[in-house]
């Protein structure tokens, strides 16, 4: 009897149950919600389910899929070291987020968004670029809130670009300048993409009339393959004289597009656009959701992070529609706000978000081609307000 007693009470030691901690399970509560929104709702299930996925792994005791042998050479959480131990033997998470940490990943995902992306709309519409640096007013509210709440200048930078909604560029810039952050800055700035279907269209409501959001814009005129090659190029050799360390990732995303728009390397273009962008979508937001651990996550200041960061894109979304706003009184009404909303750098969902939004108050209202000019203009505007706050705080 007491030997069977022994034997349970050493099953129980070592399941997964003993080591359950509260924290985990407010986790995996978030990652079933996760899933839920994502499988369910289809809010952005590429991205949602893989980071909700990671949420789940990483949260179930015993696991250790993001233990970190080497005393943090893979990551930034200051494990201890185990003597004698070889970063192989590390979890298989902790190994894969290394791409994480060295933005590896992140411009690879830049590569893979040049190659999807067509300026066309944006060269036609150039109007766009205004919508799109309006729609970056919430990196710089954030960072003047954080430095306020007594972060340092490097933190609030990083932590202000989660206002941008471009998962890429906030893990960039949080390597170079807070990597103690990284953790909860990916997952805040990858979990509000994923739900701008849910974030932007009361923010939208709230700041225009049914009038404005009525409004049909006229057809956008054909953009030249000479213009569309020219583009990335001129682009990219402009911005790195100005702000050379927005390079990473603005030369891979120049590099796409090229790719894309010079008509001889549709091969390469392709395995851009599919293999290499869902294959390092899946590591990404995997790895981004293993960050969110309850033990090291549900702290005071990683909330205050992830509050400051839905703040920051409230206000460039916010951002984006007010300029819409004054665009439509200066053409005459011919500007509808909603697409001020899609600035924000998260292509395509900004844009869908728009086009739904304005289907909703004219059923044969087309927006979405109109709306892809503020977003990509947004993707360059984030990568830009990156290299400049990277350029001050390095």
């Amino acid at each position: 009897m007491e030997l069977i007693t022994q034997v349970l009470k050493g099953l129980w030691e070592n399941s997964g149950l003993a080591a359950l901690s509260w924290q985990n399970v407010v986790m995996l509560l978030v990652s079933f919600i996760f899933l839920y929104l994502g499988i369910r709702k289809k809010f952005e299930p590429l991205v949602l389910v893989p980071i909700a996925f990671g949420m789940l792994l990483a949260n179930l005791p015993g696991a250790d899929v993001m233990k970190d042998v080497t005393g943090g050479f893979l990551g930034s959480f200051g494990e201890e070291a185990v003597p004698g131990a070889m970063w192989y033997e590390s979890g298989v998470l902790r190994i894969l987020y290394v791409g994480v940490k060295s933005s590896v990943f992140p411009c690879l995902i830049f590569l893979g968004v040049g190659a999807m992306t067509d300026f066309g709309p944006l060269l036609s519409n150039p109007v766009s670029l205004v919508l799109g640096a309006a729609a970056q007013l919430g990196i710089y509210v954030a960072f003047l809130a954080a430095i306020l709440l007594g972060f340092t200048p490097e933190e609030a930078a990083a932590m202000a670009m989660i206002g941008g909604a471009d998962g890429p560029t906030s893990i960039f810039t949080a390597t170079k300048l807070a990597p103690q952050l990284l953790a909860p800055i990916a997952l805040a700035a990858y979990s509000y993409m994923a739900l701008i279907p849910i974030i932007q269209p009361p923010i939208i409501k709230a700041l225009t009339t049914k009038k404005e959001r009525a409004v049909r814009m006229t057809q956008l005129r054909r953009v030249s393959k000479t213009e569309k090659i020219i583009f990335p190029i001129a682009v990219l050799t402009l911005v790195a004289f100005i702000l050379p360390s927005a390079v990473p990732l603005l030369g891979m995303l120049m590099l796409g597009n090229l790719l894309r728009e010079c008509g001889v390397t549709d091969r390469l273009s392709e395995t851009a656009q599919n293999a290499l962008m869902n294959t390092v979508t899946v590591l990404l937001g995997i790895c981004v959701g293993a960050t969110a651990n309850g033990t090291d996550f549900i702290k005071l200041r990683t909330l205050g992070i992830v509050a400051l960061g839905l703040a920051a894109f409230i206000f460039s979304t916010a951002g984006g529609v007010l300029i819409g706003k004054i665009l439509y009184v200066l053409t005459k009404g011919k500007i509808n706000p909603i697409i001020g909303a899609a600035g924000v750098s998260a292509v395509p969902m900004a844009a869908r978000v728009a086009q739904n939004e304005g289907k909703k108050y004219d059923p044969a209202n087309f927006l979405l081609m109109h709306a892809m000019g503020p977003n990509v203009a947004g993707v360059i505007g984030s990568a830009v307000a990156a290299g400049f706050l990277l350029m001050m705080f390095s």
